[in-house]
C-alpha cells in the first residue's frame, strides 16, 4: 500500500530550500515554509541569484516581534534594514 504522508518540497540544486523571490512578504514566506515542511528558504533577486537564506526562527520571532508590520519583505530581513533580534 502506498505511503499516505505528502511529499516535502524538492530543494534547490545547491540544497538550501525552496527558491523564493526576495520580494515575498514574511506571511506569505511562513505559509510557504509550512506547505512544504521546510525550515528555510533560499531568498533570490530578480536575476534569480541567491541572495541569502531565512530560516523559520528567524521569520517567527520578526513576526512576534513590536517591528512586525504585514509589509515587511524578505529583502528588508536580509539587508538588515530592521532592528536586530535575538532569535
Amino acid at each position: 500500500m502506498p505511503d499516505p504522508a505528502p511529499a516535502t518540497a524538492v530543494e534547490d540544486t545547491e540544497g538550501h530550500g525552496p527558491r523564493v523571490c526576495d520580494d515575498m512578504t514574511v506571511e506569505v514566506a511562513l505559509a510557504v515554509m509550512a506547505g512544504a515542511r521546510v525550515e528555510y528558504l533560499t531568498v533570490c533577486d530578480g536575476d534569480d541569484q541567491s541572495t541569502g537564506v531565512i530560516t523559520l526562527v528567524r521569520l517567527a520571532v520578526l513576526r512576534e516581534s513590536s517591528e512586525y508590520t504585514d509589509r515587511i519583505r524578505l529583502r528588508d530581513v536580509l539587508d538588515g534594514r530592521l532592528p536586530a533580534l535575538s532569535c
